[in-house]
């Protein structure tokens, strides 16, 4: 199987290298509430499509150039820099900000999956990587070196077969997440009935129900701060935001020394994460990474009654309130969740009427978890063979799936 070294500029289409428009051309004040979406980094970072801002149709007009087509590729450009994330066909029309790199590449050199791949394994990322800079903050490296970064690049043929080995892999864990997305709407159809329209209850609040806070029905143990000195090449894993989403990856930090036992998590704990941008980061997650170490604004939540399923379906549904709560308290895009905030939001209910959903739910707690480690074995899989496919390490032939 051939390979030829391409630098990427011969790979992308004529102006098919396109940084996001600088501040004076694009300014907040002119951003609506609806509209015309902006792509923002943690559409390249976290590859979901949450749009914060908008303009409008004349804007769009105006800034044409920016405007996102499908296939293209959109690059975060600073701080968490080198994710990627590719414009599918369903995705809306709109533009990339100034945090973002897009590349539109040439189909008939390279199939813009390929690139992405490329860019998913550990030397595409660390090509970008390696080539930016930033004593405070990173950012992407200027665009005559990122476009003489060298890429192997087999025929079309060959991209297309490799591609489609990984994009087995990729669309059973997007089948697995579609399957946990439908549990948990089951669990949170579940818990509405019980406890806001109490339908086994003949649609009545029972009388010995009680308003008890959501703090306390749970011990919320908040992660560790770390010293530079901490930080290592080394050890337990530091769980942040980022590895709450993308799980542990190159930019996962590590640490070198001990900690409280208390800061420590491990498969099955839930973690609420009380401060960030509302409607991303503000959340609560299944943990299922094993062993690790938790990081400041993140809560480790563990249930006072001894009922973990009833506790994540409880702050899963009350995630549209947390996130009301944190935007009204932003800051630079931030918010947070206070034990204040927590002590103040009240619940109805019973211990004996808890134990009962939790032993209703208590299933579907646990396939959420297994299908979470699946996915986690499928992931590994698909990046061990993808940098081994990718330089011709493995012949694509050979692979059984």
């Amino acid at each position: 199987m051939r390979f030829d070294t391409v630098i990427l500029a011969e790979l992308l289409q004529p102006k098919g290298y396109i940084r996001g428009p600088f501040g004076s051309a694009l300014k907040r004040s002119e951003m609506l509430s609806v509209g015309i979406p902006v792509y923002e980094q943690q559409h390249a970072i976290y590859n979901n499509r949450i749009f914060r801002f908008f303009i409008s149709e004349n804007k769009l007009e105006k800034m044409s150039r920016f405007q996102v087509e499908e296939d293209d590729l959109i690059i975060s450009c600073s701080g968490t820099v080198g994710k990627v994330s590719i414009i599918r066909r369903n995705d809306p029309k709109g533009i990339i900000s100034q945090a973002l790199l897009l590349l539109r590449v040439d189909k008939k050199k390279i199939l813009p999956q390929y690139l992405k791949y490329y860019f998913d394994s550990s030397e595409g990322y660390n090509a970008i990587i390696s080539r930016s800079s930033g004593s405070v903050q990173v950012n992407i490296a200027k665009r005559e070196i990122i476009e003489n970064i060298p890429i192997l690049v087999p025929n079309i043929e060959m991209q297309q077969k490799i591609c489609s080995v990984l994009k087995y892999l990729d669309d059973k864990i997007a089948l697995n997440t579609a399957i946990n997305e439908n549990l948990e709407q089951q669990a949170q159809a579940i818990f509405k009935a019980w406890f806001v329209d109490f339908e086994p209850f003949g649609g009545v609040m029972p009388d010995d129900w009680q308003d008890i806070s959501v703090y306390d029905l749970a011990n919320y143990i908040n992660g560790a701060a770390f010293k530079k000195a901490e930080y290592g090449n080394f050890g337990l894993p530091i769980i942040k935001i980022a590895e709450l989403k993308s799980g542990i990856t190159d930019s996962t930090q590590f640490c070198c020394v001990s900690k409280e036992s208390k800061y420590y998590i491990d498969d099955k704990d839930i973690l609420f994460s009380w401060s960030g941008n509302p409607d991303t980061s503000i959340d609560t997650f299944l943990w299922s990474r094993g062993r690790a170490i938790l990081n400041q604004h993140t809560f480790r939540v563990v249930s006072k009654f001894n009922a973990p399923a009833f506790t994540y379906f409880l702050l899963k549904y009350l995630k549209p309130q947390f996130a009301h709560i944190a935007s009204n308290k932003q800051t630079t895009g931030l918010g947070h969740v206070t034990v204040a905030d927590l002590k103040r939001l009240q619940f109805c209910a019973n211990e004996a009427v808890i134990m009962d959903f939790e032993i209703l739910t208590a299933p579907i707690f646990e396939t959420i978890f297994s299908i979470n480690k699946e996915n986690q074995h499928l992931a590994v899989l698909r990046d061990t063979l993808l940098p081994k496919l990718m330089n011709g390490e493995i012949d694509v032939s050979e692979v059984k799936i």
